[in-house]
């Protein structure tokens, strides 16, 4: 337990490029996360996505579902709305972010690699106009590696970087692997993340010159590390035969097999577990591949006791059941993408557009873990984990100092036993200082040097907590400003 209590935030998410939406289950499935406006420009994707969350019992976004392309909020009304929006929620919501990964074939090596140039590339550079035009709190951008490793698309990539900085926002990124977080997939996507240089402020992190924010945690919910898992003695290829059995070999990770991801979503019993392609060819081919052959471009067959490759399954890639002469069924291709079992796609949906949604989507999982990681960053911060001296610990040390002043002149020092330097007060010392006040009372500061107010107010208990509030009374403060800069103290 750290010395301050916080307060539960309440952070509102603006969704683009939202596909079935497993990259929002994750925030949705976070505590102080909550969708409040989703976009997604295909509507038998968007269909998916709201039928899913009716049988999750998930409540509908405030703002609504909007199946717009992401250009029209560019133009005049769809963006007067959107700002109208967010300022709305900004009344209720301590932080609003944006979330989002653009469709990514142009960046990637297997799929088109026109980049900026293609259609899909362009979408990129307008989700990042709309970050920096409507000013969220924080984003989280989502593609490709080869957005990051190929040369000609890590051009753009830097100017988007740059483009952001420029706008104030402080970033941070990683190539992640959504196996790390307990998907049973090697799947690898570059995350871009960034804050408000102000929010970071008003949190109460000291900032350097320095845009990157290295104290950002990639690492804080990760499962597995994913060089260490990967170079386990995984099985590589036996020959197919149809539904054998085979034990589990030793020294694998179970959990993150596709055989323990079939069996925890019960795939055999589930509404999409009839949902697969038929074979055309016949079923000649399909026998003569070997279980756990997943090296070729196109027909790779699963071994049950590994993880899957890269759930991609446009483009003519077709990945085959481990011991079964047919394609993976849409019930298994979720499971794959560590979804809930009961998440579930609507039977009216084509089966190019069951896979293709489920392709596209960020692994459950890894959604889940960058939505932990979001939260747990901001929580330090608050909590003032990462600082030393935060920007406003001179004025809570004038501030204790005055009071000390008072206390001698009323003849009640004896009450405190401090016994501390005070250039070097602890958290801890802190607390235990302010802990001694009556708790009737409300003390107020103001620094001469930033003019900047410290009020520390208590309750009408007993046992307190006292709360700390801190706020520049000439900028007027919100009442969401007010819950954001609330600490409770033991």
């Amino acid at each position: 337990m750290t010395d301050i209590e916080l307060t539960d935030m309440k952070i509102g998410i603006f969704s683009f490029f939202a596909g079935a939406g497993f990259l929002d289950l994750g925030f949705e499935t976070t505590h102080g996360f909550e969708n409040l406006f989703v976009n997604e420009y295909h509507k038998p994707f968007m269909d998916v996505y709201i039928s899913a969350r009716k049988e999750l019992k998930i409540k509908e976004p405030i703002y609504g579902h909007n199946t717009d392309n992401i250009c029209a909020f560019t133009e005049k009304d769809k963006e007067y709305k959107l700002k109208d929006n967010i300022k709305e929620s900004k009344k209720n919501f301590d932080l609003i972010g944006f979330i989002g990964g653009p469709p990514c074939p142009d960046f990637s090596v297997g799929g088109k690699n026109k980049g900026i140039e293609g259609e899909n590339g362009k979408l990129s550079g307008t989700y990042i106009e709309l970050i920096a035009r409507n000013q969220p709190d924080f984003f989280l951008f989502e593609n490709v590696k080869g957005l990051y490793r190929t040369k000609k698309h890590k051009t753009f990539f830097d100017e988007v970087k740059l483009k952001l900085i420029l706008n104030g926002y402080y970033l941070s990124e990683k190539l992640i692997n959504a196996i790390e977080f307990g998907a049973p997939q090697d799947r690898e996507r570059i995350i871009l993340i960034g804050f408000k240089r102000s929010i970071l402020t008003d949190l109460g992190m000291e900032l350097n010159g320095s845009p990157i924010l290295k104290s950002f945690d990639w690492n804080a919910k990760i499962v597995y590390q994913a060089k260490e898992i990967l170079n386990r003695n995984w099985p590589t290829q036996e020959p197919y035969e149809e539904s054998c059995d085979r034990p589990m070999p030793k020294g694998i990770e179970e959990k993150l097999t596709v055989q323990y991801w079939f069996d925890k979503n019960n795939v055999e019993n589930h509404p999409n577990s009839m949902h697969y392609f038929q074979p055309r060819a016949g079923l000649v081919k399909f026998q003569s591949i070997q279980e756990g052959d997943d090296l070729k471009k196109s027909y790779k067959r699963l071994h049950r006791w590994r993880y899957s490759p890269t759930a991609a399954y446009g483009n003519n890639e077709v990945h085959l059941h481990p011991y079964k002469p047919r394609r993976i069924s849409a019930a298994e291709a979720l499971a794959i993408q560590s979804l809930p079992k009961n998440f579930i796609i609507p039977e009216h949906i084509s089966l190019s557009n069951m896979f293709k949604t489920i392709g596209n989507g960020v692994p459950y999982m890894a959604a889940k873990g960058l939505a932990e990681t979001i939260i747990e960053f901001i929580e330090k911060v608050k909590n003032q984990e990462f600082i030393l001296k935060p920007k406003w610990f001179s004025e809570i040390l004038a501030f204790k100092s005055l009071i000390i002043k008072l206390i001698n002149q009323e003849n009640q020092a004896n009450h405190f036993n401090l016994g501390i330097n005070m250039r070097k007060l602890s958290a801890s010392n802190l607390v235990t200082f302010i802990n001694q006040l009556d708790k009737k009372q409300v003390y107020n500061y103001i620094s001469p040097k930033t003019k900047g107010l410290i009020r520390i107010e208590g309750v009408d208990l007993p046992e307190g907590p006292i709360r700390i509030k801190r706020w520049n009374p000439s900028e007027g403060e919100t009442e969401s400003q007010k819950k954001l800069k609330v600490f409770h103290l033991n």
